[in-house]
């Protein structure tokens, strides 16, 4: 396992303006990603895991500086990428992909496979034409494709060679880190095993790093090394994948590891049912965002928010009162 850190953010935020007074001055935010600190390794699989709407993809997007963070550190392989001129982000991003939830809306759908894959090779200028055509052959042959439908147009294959070819494309200049944000999502349950056992095996294959974007909690124990979850724009628990799943210590990662079906139909478990609705980014609660729902809630908890600390070796856990909850019997 690597102990190279790959990406490193720090105090990471993206606020959207949402109203002004009127002189035209912005008083209220929709604070989608609300002060986020990460680290990944070289080589590892970072899984975020959260209920829609909670900053997920606003954060991948904000790593990779698709959307401007409204503050916050990325450093990418020693670089803060925030602080890069327009120019040298351009190559930077030869080192930093991304693979979106739908392949479909994310292919063009007046460009063929090849044109697709080749696109980014084109973009920057690299290699000849033949060189170009041989390493678009290979990839669709190495992605699972068959080099007789490089012609072929998006709407005339499935979800998951879509998803193929969206791969192939994130491979085409040999990056070292790919966003996957909900790469599986939109895929039939009989392909998405296929997805994620070829996403695996390419990262072995070529060091890829991945921060895994899901709200499936099954597919991420899958494929991720580290598991963040993500909470209202805040982080609220990380830890490695069997610390999270064995032992999971904020009340709200209990609440989603109580909902993962269980095929056993004779193991009996409780679930933590969470009341309420999730409150707005717009206008989120004081203190920690969860207290609103938190069965074990207390006064502090309305009043100050919790910082990330580490309750046991590489366990790091966002509430004031994880160290005197016990997990439940039947909650794991």
């Amino acid at each position: 396992m690597s102990t190279e850190n790959l990406l490193q953010v720090t105090g990471l935020k993206k606020y959207y303006p949402a109203g002004s007074d009127l002189f035209g001055r912005n008083k209220r935010y929709v604070k989608a990603v609300d002060g986020i600190n990460l680290t990944i390794r070289r080589g590892e699989t970072l899984g975020l895991v959260g209920e829609s709407g909670c900053g997920k993809s606003t954060f991948g997007k904000s790593v990779l500086r698709l959307i401007e963070p409204t503050e916050g550190q990325v450093i990418f392989e020693g670089q803060d990428i925030l602080k890069l001129p327009p120019s040298q982000m351009r190559e930077m991003r030869k080192r930093m992909q991304i693979v979106f939830q739908d392949p479909y809306s994310s292919l063009n759908p007046r460009m063929t496979v090849f044109e697709t894959v080749r696109a980014p090779l084109d973009a920057f200028g690299i290699g000849t034409k033949k060189e170009r055509e041989k390493k678009v052959m290979e990839l669709m042959e190495y992605v699972g494709l068959s080099p007789y439908q490089m012609h072929r147009y998006p709407h005339e294959f499935s979800g998951g060679q879509r998803q193929r070819m969206i791969i192939a494309r994130a491979l085409v200049l040999e990056p070292s880190f790919i966003v996957c944000d909900e790469p599986v999502s939109a895929l039939d349950v009989s392909i998405r095993s296929q997805v994620l056992n070829l996403m695996q095996d390419i990262q072995q294959e070529r060091g890829l790093t991945y921060l895994f974007i899901s709200h499936d909690l099954s597919v991420v124990k899958h494929i991720s090394d580290q598991v963040a979850v993500m909470y209202l724009g805040r982080i609220v628990e990380c830890a490695s994948r069997s610390q999270l799943f064995s032992n999971p210590q904020h009340p709200y990662t209990q609440a989603l590891m109580s909902a993962i079906p269980i095929p056993d139909t004779e193991r009996k478990r409780k679930r933590m049912v969470l009341t309420g609705d999730v409150p707005s980014p717009l206008a989120p609660p004081s203190g920690c965002h969860f207290h609103t729902r938190c069965p074990y809630a207390a006064a502090r908890c309305a009043e100050e928010a919790p910082d990330l600390q580490e309750t046991e070796p590489g366990h790091w856990t966002s509430c004031h009162l994880c160290g005197k909850l016990k997990q439940k019997e039947g909650t794991r």
